[in-house]
């Protein structure tokens, strides 16, 4: 037992967090490649190592993934101090290597000899597509406002199919149930953020995130873009860039007749928090959600115009009227947060308005152990206890929104 006991000891030994093994780079200068500051890690590596996100076999794993700031040309290496031996019986290390070899299309450098001579080509790298969009972020360590580009591209235009299938790697590391999609269909559109910044005189571009979206068929005559995945890399999260993203592509699809509304496919929670601050911003320049008719509720009118003026639908838009009467109401008048607070609740309820149709309909049919057991499922104190935790959810989301739309 004790011999077991040290073999597992010393298997452990050879445990690697994944997480931490990735290393992740933009590199825009040849000194970047040795700076450790420049690296960033995974969020999720489960796709490739599993659910418990640990490689076997390595001491001091390092994998390393760089790529070129532009055009996302790569570097792959795999580094350890040292790995299981033979006299560890029936025991192989983990194939680290050929799961990112994987997901990595072909032509990247194994060499960074190789990679840092590619650096040399970035100044003739230019952004895909068309301009949609240029903003300016200050930003605090250079001291100077730094300029943005937001393009559209589709995948007919040369070189984005082989610089798409580099960029989308990536989401298996941030996004966590991340998929590769199938670039053949016309059907998508791409949306690129890039970095425009100066080297020795020469203007060029770094990649700072991207959006793909999806253009589903309405009957008889419409189209429904629904965004399906969204990206700011690491090294430029919170600083405004998905805001200025998700804007950039509503104004985009709001010009064009055919577009019913925008949607999203399976938003995660930080895509709602970010689509309801845009979605606010954009709303404030419609009259039907001015000051005086946010105080009669919500109306047809401020759905329709949502829809026809911003291909927001109906429960967007709902949501967006929420928040703007929040910041239209004193909470510290008793009756005027009463009201709100009714406001809200009243479409929370809809869930348990269901379940209450429901109960009717088993009263009739149900025999009555039957029914008891379904009651006891549906309690009624538990289900205001519910309500009101969802209530103060939403609300603690709104006020960030409020927040943010303050600081605008």
């Amino acid at each position: 037992m004790a011999a077991v006991n040290e073999m597992e000891k010393k298997l452990a030994e050879y445990k690697c967090d994944t997480n931490e093994a990735i290393c992740l780079k933009l590199v825009r200068f040849p000194e970047d490649v040795e700076d450790e500051s420049t690296t960033f890690h995974p969020e999720f590596s489960h796709q490739l190592y599993g659910d418990d996100e640990v490689a076997f076999g390595y001491k001091g794993l390092q994998i390393q993934l760089y790529y070129s700031a532009g055009n996302l040309n790569t570097l792959f290496k795999v580094k350890y101090t040292s790995r299981v031996t033979d006299k560890f019986d029936c025991v192989e290390p983990d194939d680290v290597e050929g799961k990112v070899r994987a997901i990595i299309p072909a032509g990247f450098c194994c060499n960074t000899d190789d990679f840092v001579s590619l650096l040399e080509k970035e100044a003739n790298f230019r952004p895909f597509g068309s301009l949609q969009h240029t903003y300016k972020v200050h930003n605090v360590e250079a001291g100077e406002d730094l300029t943005y580009h937001i393009h559209k591209v589709d995948v007919s235009c040369p070189g984005f199919r082989e610089y798409h299938e580099r960029l989308q790697t990536f989401l298996m590391w941030f996004i966590e149930t991340a998929s590769f999609i199938d670039v053949d269909d016309d059907r998508w559109d791409f949306f690129l953020v890039f970095e425009k910044y100066n080297k020795d005189g020469e203007t060029l571009y770094a990649t700072v995130g991207y959006m793909t979206v999806y253009n589903y068929y309405v009957y008889p005559d419409k189209t429904r873009p629904r965004v399906s995945q969204m990206l700011i890399l690491p090294p430029f999260q919170g600083e405004g860039h998905g805001a200025q993203l998700l804007e950039t592509v509503h104004r985009y699809y709001c010009t064009l007749a055919k577009v019913q509304d925008i949607t999203a496919e399976d938003p995660s929670e930080s895509y709602v928090k970010l689509r309801d601050f845009v979605l606010v911003k954009l709303c404030l320049t419609l009259s039907s959600f001015s000051n005086e008719k946010l105080s009669l509720g919500f109306s047809e009118e401020m759905a329709s115009e949502a829809r026809e003026k911003l291909k927001i639908n109906k429960k967007h838009a709902r949501r967006v009227y929420e928040i703007l009467r929040l910041r239209n109401t004193d909470m510290s008048d008793e009756e005027k947060a009463r009201e709100f607070r009714l406001e809200v609740k009243k479409r929370l309820f809809g869930p348990y308005r269901k379940n209450q149709r429901e109960l009717t309909k088993m009263r009739k049919c149900l025999r009555p152990e039957e029914l008891a057991s379904h009651i006891s499922q549906m309690d009624t104190s538990l289900q205001h206890e519910e309500l009101e935790k969802s209530y103060q959810d939403v609300l603690a989301d709104y006020r960030r929104v409020l927040e943010r739309l303050a600081q605008v």
